[in-house]
């Protein structure tokens, strides 16, 4: 194995500093609250927790079924085309989240068109558990679409070209080729999406207070409590974030090695 030399003092040191900056506020506060704090927090929130569990899952599932494909389409198109449909794809993660709520309540509102015709087939948006996963789909589904585009497009197209000789339908290719190669990627971008949904407030909030997700438990917990009760949500975060990122480090390492 090759060791690569020392880059100098000026390279450590950002890293240090940055990896400060981040982990600083997460260790304090593991260090200040208790875990039975926390326990009793989120066991107060936990229909809160079982919004934002249940949303955000169907949320990452419907950005899984429709971005994993998608990439795999996008990263056989034209370079100029390719570029215009990412650019477009990561519009969402751009704006800010009230922005993004108040774009979904016009569309989907009941006072819209089609927010009007949803709720006549009982598919009511505003101030539902739909509502949270839209939003948080909405604000996080680009991601799997984008890490798949990026993931299919890295791949060598040898072995491709070896099962297209030897009689293999596209289909086949990509479920047997295509897909096996890029699902430490693809695993990456999808638990990111998770992430990224379960702790959307801003569009959440604005298209759907009710029911109330974990992000919104948390602002009103502030609100009506104070900030100590509201750091033991927070410790709930860190524990749920550090099983997903643990989950996904080993997967993605599982495929790659």
């Amino acid at each position: 194995m090759m060791v690569r030399p020392f880059p100098g003092p000026l390279f450590p040191a950002a890293a240090f500093l940055l990896l400060a900056v981040v982990a600083g506020p997460v260790a304090a506060v593991l260090v200040t609250v208790m875990p039975q704090a926390a326990g009793e927090g989120l066991w107060a929130a936990q229909d809160a927790l079982r919004t934002s569990l249940v949303a955000s899952i169907g949320a990452t599932l419907a950005a899984t079924i429709l971005g994993v494909p998608a990439g795999y389409f996008l990263s056989r198109m034209q370079v100029h085309l390719r570029a215009l449909a990412v650019f477009v794809l990561a519009l969402p993660l751009a704006f800010p989240p009230v922005a993004s709520g108040l774009m979904l309540i016009y569309v989907f509102g009941t006072r819209s068109p089609l927010g009007a015709l949803l709720a006549q087939g009982g598919f009511r948006v505003p101030d539902s558990i739909l509502g949270v996963g839209l939003a948080e789909f909405f604000v996080s589904g680009s991601f799997v679409a984008i890490a798949a585009t990026a993931a299919f497009g890295a791949l060598n197209p040898i072995a491709e070209d070896a099962a297209r000789t030897l009689g293999a339908n596209e289909w086949r290719i990509f479920s047997r080729v295509a897909l096996p190669n890029a699902a430490g990627n693809l695993a990456a971008g999808v638990g990111f999406a998770w992430l990224r949904a379960i702790g959307e407030y801003g569009a959440t909030s604005i298209v759907a207070f009710h029911p109330t997700s974990l992000p919104v438990a948390l602002y009103v917990t502030l609100s009506a409590s104070g900030v100590r009760a509201a750091l033991a949500l927070c410790y709930g975060f860190i524990v749920l974030v550090t099983i997903v990122l643990g989950v996904t480090w080993v997967l993605r390492r599982g495929v790659v090695m």
